[in-house]
């Protein structure tokens, strides 16, 4: 199973990641989708 990151699905092989728990579930984030997370989208 390949990981991606559940904002813009962006494969492991691409991007840095980073654990959060969003509705109880396990997520992984890339480093460049953290800052919409933090701030919100504009």
């Amino acid at each position: 199973m390949e990981t991606k990151c559940f904002v813009c699905g962006a494969a492991d092989k691409e991007r840095v990641y980073i654990s959060c728990v969003k509705g109880g579930e396990e997520k992984l984030v890339c480093v460049l989708c953290l800052p919409v997370l933090i701030h919100g989208a504009h």
